[in-house]
């Protein structure tokens, strides 16, 4: 073989090698372990700067951290900073109605599932939305000459950093990343977190937690929560749930590259007064999802009380824990199919029926535009005393907490 043959052979050789390993030579598991590592940065960076920082304000950011963010979602997503924003800011204004960028409750859950990436960039061409919805967004030289303009320039070079690190197999890895946030955030978190899953609250829309561990997709998966307090820059609300999202803004704050502004608001109870004032009034307005979600829990309560007597008289219960599940949920999130078995539960039980009546009369309490101050603590204080002298333990017991809360 002569020298052209041997430096074309090792030349072949080195390709080969490249192609094969990349400049890594990571094996399998090391491309494994660092796709999901790059993956969950792009996540940290869409809750913690797009969504909890641009959109909602919930927390200041330094520059240099909300550049990295800014820059690694250029590389890994090719979503601009403006239309992301302006597109949730609309989301959370049109929920649940025809404008609603993305709602399974408008567009059907297997379109927002499989092809949420669709309706985010039809959205995206939306000026008038851009223009009402994305204001305060980044606007400096480098957002208007490269992040904007060339938003598949980030994205190409993050294919061209895949492939040198690893090879052929980096082609995989890159397609990982490009599919990683419209599937988990455009499909799962805006499909089935208006679709499927557990609330804490009555929030106005369909929203639900997931799952009430948020590590997959960086504590989004608390969405009720979200929807609930869309301005806190914490998910998370009860002590078993977990936002990994928090853990991270909580970290960049040690180094001081990150300043939450608001958390989720959490009643305050003291010594119990004689009658509400007006300052009970004012922490049972600021709190009322936690006031509802407490009265949800002893309605609950009293349905399971319910069906235990039923089961001991070995009477049908299937209305009963049909009640259970549905009874504490505002009128308008019941099924139609549902409705005339609560109907049913309310004439055959007054214990229930009374509960939802005064729920319903405490919720006015905040609902109603023309009432005065002094006129809601006195409709409070009247609340009050029916719920001590209805006779319902539960009652009596729930406006005694009230009258210890305060602002």
């Amino acid at each position: 073989m002569n020298t052209s043959d041997t430096v074309v052979s090792t030349l072949w050789d080195g390709v080969v090698h490249f192609l094969d390993q990349g400049l890594t030579g990571a094996s399998w598991w090391q491309v494994v372990l660092v796709t999901l590592v790059l993956t969950h940065i792009t996540i940290a960076s869409v809750t913690i700067y797009l969504h909890r920082h641009s959109a909602h304000r919930a927390l200041d950011l330094h520059p240099v951290a909300a550049h990295f963010f800014r820059f690694w979602l250029w590389l890994t997503t090719g979503m601009v900073t403006k239309e992301w924003t302006a597109i949730h800011r609309k989301h959370h204004a049109k929920c649940e109605r025809e404008d609603d960028p993305h709602s399974p409750q408008v567009f059907g859950i297997k379109k927002v599932m499989w092809e949420g990436a669709e309706l985010y960039r039809a959205e995206a061409k939306n000026a008038e939305t851009l223009s009402r919805f994305g204001h305060g967004t980044p606007d400096d030289w480098i957002e208007r000459h490269l992040y904007s303009r060339f938003p598949v320039l980030g994205v190409s070079l993050m294919l061209i950093l895949d492939v040198a690190l690893f090879g052929a197999v980096g082609l995989t890895v890159w397609a990982v990343q490009m599919f990683w946030i419209p599937f988990w955030a455009a499909g799962i978190i805006n499909g089935i977190g208006h679709y499927w899953g557990y609330r804490n609250f009555e929030a106005t829309d369909a929203s639900t937690n997931v799952f009430p561990w948020g590590l997959v997709v960086g504590g989004e998966e608390l969405h009720n929560n979200h929807h609930t307090y869309p301005t806190s820059a914490k998910f998370s609300v009860k002590p078993y749930e977990f936002d990994i999202g928090w853990v991270y803004i909580r970290a960049l704050g040690l180094l001081g590259l990150a300043n939450p502004k608001k958390v989720p608001p959490k009643m305050a109870y003291g010594d119990v007064k004689p009658v509400a004032d007006e300052k009970t009034l004012e922490a049972i307005i600021a709190n009322r999802y936690e006031v509802m979600a407490g009265f949800a829990v002893e309605l609950r309560a009293a349905c399971q009380r319910e069906l235990e007597g039923l089961k001991a008289r070995s009477a049908d219960t299937g209305v009963m824990k049909s009640a259970r599940r549905w009874l504490h949920r505002d009128d308008d999130k019941v099924p139609a199919e549902v409705r005339p078995q609560l109907a049913q539960v309310r004439a055959e039980h007054p214990v229930l029926d009374k509960m939802v009546t005064m729920r319903e009369e405490l919720r006015a309490l905040w609902t109603g535009t023309h009432a005065t101050r002094e006129q809601m603590a006195a409709d409070l204080q009247a609340w009050c005393r029916r719920a001590e002298e209805s006779g319902i333990a539960a009652l009596r017991d729930f406006s005694v907490r009230l009258r210890s809360a305060h602002a």
